[in-house]
């Protein structure tokens, strides 16, 4: 009997589970082509989770336990379906179902004011990571991309290396410094739109991901949108015109598929002066189908671009020449030309292998190579004066320091009339000593990193039934890096020294005691040279589970690190440790992260996720001064990074909002900073390297998000980030210089000098405005016109604080002693950091779209900073004023003569786009 009543039991059970399972298939089709579109997302209406069609545009997916559903059908590009379902049958066949071109998207408009305009910049105060977000749905995450990035703001106080970018499944944050090279595929928005953005510690098929998540950019040609697009756009951010042409096959009867890309960017200056830019974007993906369930894509980018760079200054240069004055560039022969140029060349080359085992399991694999450089040119000026007319001995507070009216007159009178870099007296300067036999004064390079990377990977992803899904992935990267000074021009000279002009002895000022007193000239290489290396094993596993009320993950990521550097040059201050392989430094690390979705009803869902993380050092991080020695820094550890975040999501048809509080605790981290500093050990002067280590953080806030369609046509948007980002700890604090006689008098050992720990706790954290709000609107009028407005204020910004003068060096004379004349009170006046004013900034969008014989015709335009408001986005307080009397002798002043140094916000600008699509 208990036999019986068992499989009776069991019968039933299979036969509600059968009958509760229903299975919806269908096949969709491009509307006017009625060709098969692969890669639509297709899911039920509540449920985060869903499938993607094939390359004949067909999908299957399951519904458990619910007989009314709504099915969403989503493909960039195209207008959205949501088709209300009755399901009776075990399987329903919806047949055909086409999707119609929407041509009132918008897409274009991050696609191209982000990416384009947000090159990654060489300061952390600039950190953008605006691109990370292009592709989300989230609206705090849409609204921080739109609205936010323009103030440098960063997501929950994270720069960049936080978020990992991925094409095809490779990781592209650079292993130098752990961040995206944006510049890389600048250009190329056509064939960037297919983007999978993972929020946070979300759950992603293809990586294990980072603390701002991961964007994986699918370049396949069969998942391009078939047609062909011509774009031009017109700015005054960064470049002034830009020209596009994309194509792209589709699948053909032959089972082949081509896409082609290009674009022209160029201006001759951006809204800082003499900001040129001069880009070419290159791109071509080509897939072959080997059978129904195999097809193999080659990749091509490249993308070579120059910006020139825009100098952080002083308030008192700001007051003399305005928020648009960039100290790097002068006039050479009638034209602006600017002595700090980056230049980005590093073509990328992938082959993709995508592999259907089953209807439930593929393998992806992947190898990648890229190589090319990266160089940001300078001037060098050994046997001349600094060509800086914003050098302090150049401005009036120098002259009013010692009571110098006469002089600060005349300061001001030259640098207003001028304030350029002067290239003609530079020429004149070198040809005056070629004339006589000498060296060069001055000569212009740039420092260059030629890289070569392989990446190596295999993906899987597997369904085991209708709950479980699994993730894998191994990796294996390798880098090798050249690194060296390039001599680009010798500006009118015959040859330039090779030599450190500030060594205390003959072999103390050669850059290559192998090569003393070199003359260089142009295309040699100088002042260093040295290679380094890195290899990275990684193992990522991952498991899904998905039931009608809840959703739950948990993966495990494991990481092998090795770096070296490798010394091609014997430098005279580090004799003994310049030249030759520097030890390996080996590290291992892992990461742990879960999350949970528990769907309380369909319009009501709370999500939970956590994780534990442990990461190497990048290579920045982990020698000392990579361009003279292989010092390691010391006590070099992991970093620990505890993450957790609680989100609720309100969804109505009206209503979609999301809340979320996160807490984020970062352990052991290490900084390197180098500048010269005044009063080190007294009064004495030193160019030094400044490192900071067992560095704790804490990042916690709010982050919110509401929409709200208050009719067809209308929708009200608003978003807010509140959080406070502080130093946890009181991190440990060491300079390194070069052992001459100046360091020996400044107290340095062997150049080595420790200051014990510098009193960083409950110090603001420079991470852009820590509170920020927009609250605005757009209209969709149905004859496809659009217009939109954001209003956005920030608050709570800081200046980048000076950790040596937190430490016990501020207090201490060269006798090891405390200032007799050192005032408790004065120096924590002295020390407060400073915070920005408030500000708040209006954008404008809008834009009309048409089809003329089935051609589609784009036209949008954006406004920001629509009333020009000047603001701080940014800065840092010099190292110069190392000690108390010294930082009290500049402040006293009226005009500090080594002042904080500032970015600004760019004042109103303009973006403009025409596209035509057939």
């Amino acid at each position: 009997m208990k036999k019986i009543v068992m499989a009776t039991c069991l019968l039933l059970t299979a036969t509600w589970y059968v009958n509760s399972q229903n299975i919806i298939k269908g096949v969709i089709l491009d509307n006017n082509s009625e060709k098969p579109l692969g890669a639509v997302f297709v899911k039920i209406q509540g449920i985060d989770k869903g499938t993607t069609t094939n390359l004949n545009g067909n999908f299957t997916i399951k519904v458990l336990g619910e007989k009314q559903v709504v099915l969403t059908i989503q493909l960039d590009g195209y207008q959205t379906q949501n088709i209300p379902i009755e399901l009776s049958d075990a399987i329903l066949d919806l047949g055909v179902i086409y999707l119609f071109k929407d041509i009132s998207i918008n897409q274009d408009l991050s696609l191209i004011t982000l990416t384009d305009d947000e090159l990654n910049n060489d300061t952390n105060s600039a950190d953008n990571i605006s691109g990370l977000l292009l592709s989300s749905k989230d609206i705090f995450l849409r609204t921080a991309a739109f609205e936010f990035s323009s103030s440098f703001f960063r997501i929950k106080g994270l720069d960049s290396g936080n978020g990992k970018v991925l094409i095809n499944g490779i990781e592209m944050n650079k292993i130098y410094d752990g961040r995206a090279q944006w510049g890389n595929w600048g250009g190329l928005n056509d064939v960037l739109r297919n983007q999978e953005f993972r929020n946070g510690l979300s759950a992603s098929d293809v990586t294990f991901g980072g603390l701002l998540g991961a964007t994986n950019i699918e370049t396949r040609a069969s998942e391009q949108r078939a047609g062909a697009r011509i774009t031009y756009s017109s700015s005054n951010r960064s470049y002034q015109h830009r020209m596009m042409a994309t194509y792209s096959s589709g699948m053909l009867k032959s089972n082949w598929a081509f896409t082609f890309s290009g674009s022209r960017r160029i201006g001759n200056e951006g809204f800082n002066e003499a900001t040129s830019y001069n880009a070419y974007s290159f791109f071509t993906s080509i897939e072959k189908k080997l059978s129904n369930k195999s097809s193999i894509n080659f990749t091509g980018i490249f993308t070579p671009n120059r910006r020139g760079k825009s100098s952080p200054n002083t308030q008192e240069v700001y007051d003399l020449k305005g928020i648009k004055y960039n100290d790097y560039w002068g006039f050479l022969n009638g034209e602006k030309k600017n002595s700090r140029i980056k230049e980005v060349s590093e073509p990328i080359l992938m082959l993709n292998h995508y592999w259907n085992l089953t209807s439930k399991t593929a393998i992806n694999t992947n190898i990648a190579y890229q190589f090319g450089k990266i160089g940001n040119s300078r001037i060098d000026y050994n046997g001349g004066s600094n060509p800086s007319k914003t050098y302090y001995q150049n401005l009036p507070s120098y002259f009013l320091r010692y009571n110098d009216f006469e002089g600060a007159y005349e300061a001001e009178k030259n640098f207003k009339n001028d304030g350029q870099i002067n290239w003609n007296a530079i020429y004149d300067a070198n040809s005056t000593n070629k004339d006589t036999g000498l060296e060069n004064a001055y000569v212009f390079y740039e420092d260059r990193n030629d890289d070569k990377q392989i990446t190596i990977n295999t993906i899987l992803n597997s369904e085991l039934n209708d709950h479980v899904t699994i993730n894998g992935k191994i990796e294996y990267k390798q880098l090798h890096s050249k690194n060296f000074a390039e001599v680009i021009d010798l500006l009118g000279g015959s040859g330039y020294l090779d030599i450190d002009p500030f060594g205390a002895t003959e072999d103390e000022k050669q850059n290559d005691l192998l090569n003393p007193n070199r003359i260089v000239g142009k295309g040699d290489k100088f002042k260093y040279n040295f290679n380094l290396s890195s290899a990275i094993i990684k193992a990522f596993a991952q498991t899904q589970f998905s039931y009608k009320k809840v959703d739950f993950y948990a993966a495990l990521n494991v990481v092998n690190t090795t770096h070296q550097r490798e010394g091609l040059y014997q430098n005279g201050g580090f004799i003994d440790n310049s030249l030759g392989k520097s030890e390996e430094q080996k590290f291992t690390t892992y990461g742990f992260k879960s999350g949970v979705t528990y769907k309380i009803t369909g319009r009501h869902l709370v999500d939970i996720n956590a994780g534990y993380f442990t990461n190497a050092p990048t290579l920045r991080n982990t020698f000392s001064n990579s361009r003279e020695n292989n010092n390691v820094v010391l006590n070099l550890q992991n970093e620990k990074t505890l993450y957790t975040d609680v989100s609720y999501i309100f969804r109505s048809p009206v209503i979609t909002s999301k809340i979320t509080a996160y807490y984020v605790s970062t352990k052991d981290a290490t900084e390197i900073s180098f500048y010269f500093a005044d009063g080190v050990g007294g009064d004495n002067t030193a160019f030094v390297q400044e490192i900071l280590n067992g560095i704790d953080k804490n990042n916690l806030g709010l982050e919110i998000g509401v929409e709200a369609q208050v009719t067809p046509t209308l929708q009200l948007k608003g978003a807010a980030s509140i959080g406070q980002f502080t130093y946890a700890n009181n991190p440990n604090l060491y300079l390194t210089t070069e052992a001459d006689t100046e360091s020996i008098v400044a107290g340095f050992v062997n150049g080595f000098k420790d200051f014990g720990t510098t009193n960083l706790k409950n110090y603001k954290i420079a991470a852009g405005p820590q509170n920020a709000y927009s609250i605005g609107f757009e209209y969709r009028d149905p004859d496809y016109w659009w217009f939109g407005a954001t209003l956005n204020f920030f608050a709570n910004t800081f200046v980048d604080i000076s950790p040596l003068n937190r430490s016990r060096n501020f207090y201490i004379d060269d006798d090891g002693l405390p200032f007799l004349d050192y005032d408790t009170e004065i120096a924590k006046e002295l020390l407060v950091q400073e915070k920005f004013n408030n500000y708040s900034v209006v954008n404008l969008v809008g834009g009309k779209s048409f089809i003329v014989n089935k051609h589609y015709i784009s036209v949008f335009a954006t406004v920001n900073n629509l009333l020009n408001k000047e603001y701080k986005s940014g800065g840092f307080e010099q190292g110069r004023n190392a000690n108390y009397r010294q930082l009290l002798e500049d402040k006293s002043l009226d005009k500090p003569v080594f002042g904080n140094k500032y970015w600004y916000g760019r004042g109103a600008t303009y973006f403009l786009n025409v596209s035509i699509s057939f």
